[in-house]
């Protein structure tokens, strides 16, 4: 395993993030494809056997059973100070009025329960899972700063929104002297590579850690284009929120993936992560697993080495996208 700095920060994580959403109950929330806690734990104590140290939740998965199954495993197969473990806020947890959102009230408690979930007197990066727009960010940042002054987050970060939202985040946070986001958390891959128009560049001039999520666009780029779809691809709803409307373009790139993968005589996932591994603004990709080939393909793709030419084979058919996986100012979800 090789380790990196997250950004300019201090923190140190391993290249390979681990995410949880695919653990905590079915039961609870939306997601009906997860495992539950028996299945979920093999795949923690495998990551952390491999030099895993970074993990990746939210309140939100399976409203907070994902943060309760990282919690205990931890407890178990870690030494807590030895692993970096991350969450975040934002989605909604009661059906009440201040049981979501960006705000001091919301920002407070939800701090609050998910380290009670987690059974930890901190985690290492507080995220918010998107931009609040109901919420003065100068109240969401202030609150941010109280959450780490108070000892409960080591460092804070973001997740999926508009360059000029994250620019304008970074640039108050300066202004105020409160702390600032260390981490982007965006949608990346090789099917939806919009961010480097503008995020990934400002990220890079910021010094921003980048942790995309989805780096195997759910699974897609690890098989081929005529596939018969998994489980998870034909039951998630957000899913079809971020590759609906691009099948014939995507497939393109897929069938690129398969083509070099049979080339190297590797896995399709394992093709797809080098290349997101090669981009130098990239700090860490959150992979998730729920089988065990799926983790051990993460891993060995840090030692897989792309050409230049690989790389512009891998490129050479994507085409601009519409935005997927956040919602504009101004537009509708």
């Amino acid at each position: 395993m090789e380790y990196i700095q997250l950004g300019k920060s201090g923190l140190k994580v391993s290249r390979i993030c681990l995410g949880c959403m695919s653990y905590g109950d079915p039961g609870r929330g939306t997601h009906e494809w997860v495992l539950k806690e028996d299945e979920s734990r093999p795949f923690i104590k495998t990551a952390l056997e491999k030099g895993i140290t970074f993990f990746d939740t939210a309140n939100v998965y399976s409203l907070g059973a994902s943060e309760e199954i990282v919690g205990r495993a931890i407890r178990d197969f870690a030494k807590r100070d030895e692993v970096v473990i991350a969450t975040k806020v934002h989605g909604k947890m009661r059906d009440e009025p201040n049981g979501k959102g960006l705000s001091r009230k919301a920002i407070l408690a939800e701090i609050d329960n998910s380290l009670r979930r987690l059974g930890m007197d901190y985690v290492d990066l507080y995220q918010i899972h998107r931009w609040d727009p109901n919420v003065q960010i100068e109240e969401t940042l202030e609150a941010l700063h109280d959450v780490v002054k108070a000892g409960k987050a080591r460092y804070i970060g973001a997740s999926s929104m508009a360059a000029w939202q994250f620019c304008k985040a970074l640039e108050i946070a300066k202004q105020k002297g409160w702390s600032r986001f260390v981490s982007m958390q965006p949608h990346y891959n090789l099917l939806y590579r919009e961010e480097e128009r503008e995020m990934l560049p400002l990220c890079r001039e910021e010094g921003v850690g980048v942790i995309p999520w989805s780096p195997l666009a759910r699974g897609r780029l690890a098989r081929p284009s005529h596939a018969e779809p998994t489980k998870r691809l034909s039951s998630d709803q957000f899913d079809k929120t971020l590759y609906a409307n691009t099948e014939a373009a995507d497939r393109k790139v897929i069938d690129a993936v398969t083509a070099l993968a049979k080339q190297r005589g590797l896995p399709q996932a394992q093709i797809a992560l080098s290349w997101m591994l090669h981009q130098p603004v990239v700090t860490a990709p959150i992979v998730g697993a729920t089988k065990v080939q799926q983790l051990e393909d993460a891993i060995a793709a840090i030692t897989v080495k792309l050409s230049a030419e690989e790389i512009q084979r891998l490129e050479a058919s994507y085409i601009p996208h519409e935005v997927a996986g956040f919602t504009l100012p101004g537009r509708k979800a």
